[in-house]
């Protein structure tokens, strides 16, 4: 295990939040999603599942193989090996941008209807144009939760374990399952495989992030225990198996309800959703984030000590 793994995120985390996202033309997550479209014409007349297995192996393959042969050639230059690995890994997650994302809406949504229903259309797949001023903090603050996991937690999850090529990696499978893993009549065969496997991968990191955001709440001053209750009674009401840890939790802890209609429920509350609302959930998001930096560096840290110092001399 490499201490240097840590610097490269703790690096990455700053190159987010200073800098934001690449540029469309050189972001790895726009490359995957046209392979994705072309790949997906040859593939998809493939009358069985395993279309969606080749799909999955060929983008992983073409996307993670560069990065370690890449990461191998700098090996031994440790400054551009740190600086490398922390720029591939920042284009993983996302935390500048759905904090941005969430924070426009919170703007808008009291002053602008049109143009709040237009932003949250960017971040949901459902029909945003009927929903009301409630409904459309709902869509925004279950994005946001959701994608504490799936945009944060889960790829840096994979950077601590696997470094860069896990990270990326993991970020195919979820552009993956974003892009095919639909039950339609179009994806149903050729998404089958890489919504389980989004479903496997996510399965420890949402978990993780429900019970953080519990913690979160408890520091925040809010309300903890309906978040934890929430969370463990709601939490398998969304169709996939993961999404609603963090989204159930922040609707405890918020005490709203979290409503896609036709589709699921989360909490029991009746309060008012409005710029407030997504405000403290804001909050709520950028605790969650930091109680993971610190709790996986400290396990980092401390494998790292057990690992250099106790393990490998008692080996030799």
């Amino acid at each position: 295990m490499d201490y240097l793994i840590l610097l490269a995120i703790i690096l990455a985390l700053l190159m987010d939040l200073v800098m934001g996202e690449l540029p469309a033309n050189l972001h790895p997550v726009v490359w995957m999603g046209n392979l994705i479209q072309i790949l997906k014409k040859y593939l998809i007349k493939i009358p069985n599942k395993i279309s969606g297995i080749l799909l999955t192996t060929i983008l992983i393959t073409i996307f993670t193989v560069p990065v370690i042969f890449v990461l191998y050639l700098i090996q031994y230059n440790n400054l551009l090996l740190l600086l490398v690995t922390a720029a591939i890994i920042s284009t993983t997650f996302s935390i500048k941008f759905l904090l941005k994302s969430s924070e426009e809406i919170k703007n808008l949504v009291e002053t602008d209807t049109e143009k709040t229903i237009q932003a949250v259309s960017y971040l949901v797949s459902r029909d945003t144009s009927q929903l009301t001023p409630s409904q459309l903090v709902s869509a925004t603050i279950e994005s946001l939760t959701e994608n504490i996991t799936d945009s944060v937690i889960s790829p840096l999850f994979y950077a601590f374990i696997l470094g860069a090529p896990g990270a990326m990696a993991y970020r195919v499978v979820n552009t993956l399952d974003a892009m095919v893993g639909y039950k339609n009549e179009e994806n149903i065969i050729i998404g089958w495989f890489p919504a389980r496997l989004d479903d496997v991968l996510n399965y420890i990191p949402a978990r993780i992030t429900g019970v953080l955001v519990v913690i979160a709440a408890l520091l925040l001053g809010m309300n903890w225990r309906q978040s934890y209750h929430i969370m463990m009674r709601d939490a398998r009401n969304t169709p996939s198996p993961n999404s609603g840890y963090s989204m159930a939790a922040a609707a405890g802890a918020l005490e709203i309800t979290l409503e896609k209609q036709g589709v699921y429920n989360l909490g029991e509350f009746k309060s008012v959703l409005n710029h407030e609302t997504i405000y403290n959930a804001l909050k709520l998001t950028k605790v969650t984030i930091i109680l993971f930096m610190i709790l996986s560096s400290c396990i980092f840290a401390l494998a790292y000590f057990l690992i250099g110092s106790l393990i490998i001399p008692f080996i030799y």
